[in-house]
């Protein structure tokens, strides 16, 4: 065996071992997509759609009450504002 022949045999190897590390990458790879995506079922990203509609649902009803609960307060102060001579409050 010549010093080519062995260096050949070398990055044979060598390249054996790259191979097998890419395809267990991108068997890992295919596994995680699969959770992520759902594999026919619903994964994470649905879950995680699901979740944002629910807390955006939320959020819209939080601003109703907020904004009643503000407006009540500024009639209250606007009522007290304007009668405060009327019941000589201060």
């Amino acid at each position: 065996m010549g010093p080519i022949e062995k260096d050949l045999s070398v990055l044979r190897v060598i390249d054996s071992e790259f191979q097998r590390d890419v395809l267990g990458k991108l068997g890992r790879l295919e596994t995680k997509m699969d959770s992520l995506a759902g594999n026919g079922q619903p994964g994470r990203m649905k879950d995680a759609e699901d979740k944002i509609a629910t807390l955006e649902k939320n959020e819209v009803k939080r601003g109703v009450y907020d904004r009643a609960i503000n407006a009540a307060i500024s009639v209250a102060v606007s009522v007290i504002i304007a009668l405060h001579e009327r019941w000589k409050l201060w």
